[in-house]
């Protein structure tokens, strides 16, 4: 059998890259460089769970009206959240493409209009949350109690102001990225997250702010995130540098090169933002209890992908820069073995989140039910998650990476308010299966999502659409 199994892995990786192809005595990223690259971002993507974990557990506290509050203004935030990651995505893309060419002053140039692109979108997009953030929450969460509503509305307003300074630090830790220099945005969240942490202390249990206090903490911590990249970006002794901020003027065709990935991957995390504001608002439907449980599930959910995703960020760079040097069979061999990685780390975050789950729903104080079904949802996606997600979620990184961004949208979206938005709400509505509904739903659109993507990998037809789609 082990034989057999050995056999067959072999196979798969002919099937994958040529090795013969690939020059091994000068590839660009070796294991010690590869692991330097991933454990900052894993790092850095457990301390911003971490900021949100924070806030949920200290809210948690102060009743289930303020989780509750918390858990459908960050729906929302959520989808603002993944607009800017689009956008940084871009920028990391096309940024390590640029450095795997050789091209700094294009990397560089790259950098500076991504800088105005994302200042320019989050103002505006804050603007519209301010103006008109009472409207957008009655819109999808109408039916929640008043206090909740309250509490939601100050925490929303609160966090918007918070947008920019998110929005340019998303931007500036996917510069260093895309350099494959990893570790400084990793250091700045350390201190970022202990600001923060701080910072609900402080407001949440010093002032009695509530899920107001919470809000504040994440303000300031992001203010600090900011200042301190782009301060650091001005130093010449780097990949990337972005100074003079002031002088900056419209590129459009190095705005449409970061448009050309950013709009595509910013299309596909908005609408699957909707689609979780569509699944949220049958939840709010459901009682305060539901939305905890919810609540805390999901955010159990974001830790035990934090491996994964993480993975996913680092291989943006990776096969970016094997892209820009023009070595295939390179791209292919990383994404391969950094999809393998990523499986292994997945499957074991699933079963330590598993194993204290009970703890952490204590520690937050949530009601026993709220805390039984948390506890059932989150077994049941430690079943399901560890063989599929990373087909579905981290493979697509490498797609994107290769230029293959319309068809990762389009999958994606389809499948979405196919299964997770239209067959969950059938099977709470219809079928009557309450929150674990809206869970199967989810499960099936991560196993649809990982045959497609799996698929496309094998088949090698995302390199047609990077040669179709090439802008260097």
């Amino acid at each position: 059998m082990p034989s057999r199994i050995a056999g067959f892995w072999r196979w798969t990786k002919m099937k994958l890259y040529d090795k013969k192809q690939i020059d091994w005595n000068n590839i660009l990223f070796d294991n010690r460089a590869l692991f330097w690259l991933l454990a900052p971002i894993v790092i850095e993507q457990f301390l911003n769970s971490l900021m949100g974990m924070a806030d949920t557990m200290m809210v948690s506290t102060v009743g289930s009206e303020a989780i509750a509050a918390v858990a459908l203004v960050d729906a929302v935030n959520n989808l603002v959240i993944q607009i800017f990651a689009a956008m940084a995505a871009g920028a990391a893309i096309v940024c390590s493409q640029y450095i795997g060419s050789g091209d700094k002053e294009k990397s560089n140039q790259s950098a500076e209009q991504v800088v105005l692109m994302v200042f320019a979108i989050s103002l505006s997009i804050t603007a519209f949350c301010m103006l008109g953030g009472k409207q957008l929450l009655h819109i999808y969460a109408g039916t929640v109690e008043i206090s909740v509503m309250e509490n939601a509305l100050i925490y929303f307003r609160i966090t918007a102001a918070s947008y920019p300074f998110l929005a340019l630090f998303s931007a500036g830790a996917a510069f260093y990225r895309a350099s494959g220099s990893s570790k400084f945005p990793a250091k700045v969240s350390v201190v970022s997250n202990v600001i923060n942490v701080i910072g609900n202390a402080l407001f949440i249990y010093g002032f009695q702010w509530g899920a107001a206090g919470a809000a504040y903490a994440t303000l300031l911590s992001r203010v600090f995130c900011t200042i301190v990249v782009f301060y650091c970006l001005r130093k010449p002794r780097q990949a990337i540098v972005v100074k003079d901020y002031l002088k900056i003027r419209p590129d459009m065709s190095l705005i449409a090169a970061v448009m050309a990935i950013g709009v595509p991957a910013g299309i596909e995390n908005g609408m699957f933002q909707f689609g979780k504001l569509a699944v949220q608002s049958t939840v709010s439907t459901m009682g305060t209890m539901a939305m905890s449980a919810q609540a805390m599930t999901n955010m159990l959910e974001n830790v035990n992908g934090i491996f994964g995703n993480s993975v996913g960020i680092g291989l943006m760079t990776v096969a970016g820069q094997c892209v820009g040097a023009n070595r295939k069979e390179e791209a292919k061999y990383y994404i391969a073995k950094l999809m393998g990685i990523a499986g292994a780390g997945t499957l074991v975050s699933c079963l330590l989140v598993l194993a204290v789950t009970k703890p952490v729903t204590w520690l937050a104080g949530m009601e026993m039910e709220a805390a039984r079904m948390c506890f059932e949802l989150t077994a049941a996606m430690t079943v399901v998650k560890p063989f599929v997600w990373v087909g579905a979620f981290g493979l697509p990184y490498g797609l994107r990476a290769a230029g293959d961004v319309r068809f990762s949208m389009i999958a994606s979206v389809g499948v979405m308010w196919g299964f997770r938005v239209a067959l969950g709400i059938f099977l709470v509505r219809v079928c009557r299966l309450g929150l674990m509904g809206v869970w199967i739903g989810m499960f099936a659109d991560w196993i649809v999502r990982a045959v497609i993507f799996t698929g496309r990998f094998v088949s090698g037809k995302y390199w047609e659409a990077h040669s179709n789609d090439s802008y260097l």
